[in-house]
This record gives C-alpha cells, structure tokens and sequence, in this order.
C-alpha cells in the first residue's frame, strides 16, 4: 500500500469523465488500498480515483462505519433534500453549501466483483454523491449555493 497524491482544483483530470472498471484485477485491488489509505491520512471521508489521477470509476468512502469501495456505482433513486456544507479534499481549505438529496439507492459492485445495492441517508448520501460527481469530473462547487449565485 502506498499513499497516492491528491489532485487540486486547477488539474485538468478532475474534470474528465471516468471510464467503467472492466477487470478488478491485482492493480485494481491495490489502487483501491492505496485509496482508503490515502484518504484516512487525509482525513477525509470519501475519495475518487480521479482525485489520485486515475481515471476509472471507482470511489472509497468511510463515514464513521467502515470503508465502503464503490466499483462503476450508479444513482438509482434519490428523495428529500439536505443543505449542509461540504468540502473537498481536492479543494484544501474551502466550504460551501451544497443541496444534496437526504436518501440515496446506487448499486455498484464490491471489490469481489459482486453487485451491491447500497442505501444512505444524510452524510452517507451526501458522501455518495459528491465521490460519483467526481466521475462525471463534477466538483461541489459546481453545485455550491455560493457557485450558483
């Protein structure tokens, strides 16, 4: 496991689309090592593959229960709605508020290679979406109250 270095706002990666994961294979499973890795030493609590410059849809999130690992993950449904600030790791320093919806339903595979349905409310959710619009190379002030005005 290696510690990878994080992307910032002005790198042209976090703003490109990531391509699906065909294999997990050996480089795959370390990448996504070095990930979680990565974002406990950065105290974070969620991490994207374009964040570390890899452009695969792949993302890593710990709220406080353990690491989740999201492989090629889709939004199925979303409902209500939650403004709290958010940040980015990509992003040092700078909070916005952001609107995101208070429940989520993705499913994505695990690092096995299994379909997963995975469901979250508040952080969770909010966790889930910001890591997926890094794939989309979307960045939360995109989406920021502050961004929209």
């Amino acid at each position: 496991m290696a510690l990878r270095n994080i992307r910032t706002l002005g790198d042209d990666i976090l703003r490109k689309k990531s391509k699906k994961i065909e294999v997990i294979n050996q480089r795959i499973l370390t990448l996504i090592e070095d990930m979680k890795e990565t974002m406990y030493e950065a105290h974070g609590v969620g991490l994207a593959a374009p964040q570390v410059g890899i452009l695969k849809r792949l993302v890593v999130i710990d709220v406080g229960e353990g690491p989740i690992v999201l492989i090629n993950p889709e939004i199925l449904e979303t409902s209500g709605s939650q403004l709290d600030e958010e940040g980015c790791l990509s992003i040092p320093g700078r909070e916005e508020e952001v609107e995101r919806p208070n429940y989520v339903k993705a499913k994505a595979l695990n690092e096995k290679g299994e379909e997963i349905i995975i469901e979250g409310e508040e952080l969770l959710a909010r966790a889930m979406c910001h890591e997926i619009d890094h794939l989309d190379g979307v960045l939360f002030i995109d989406k920021s109250k502050k961004g929209a005005e």
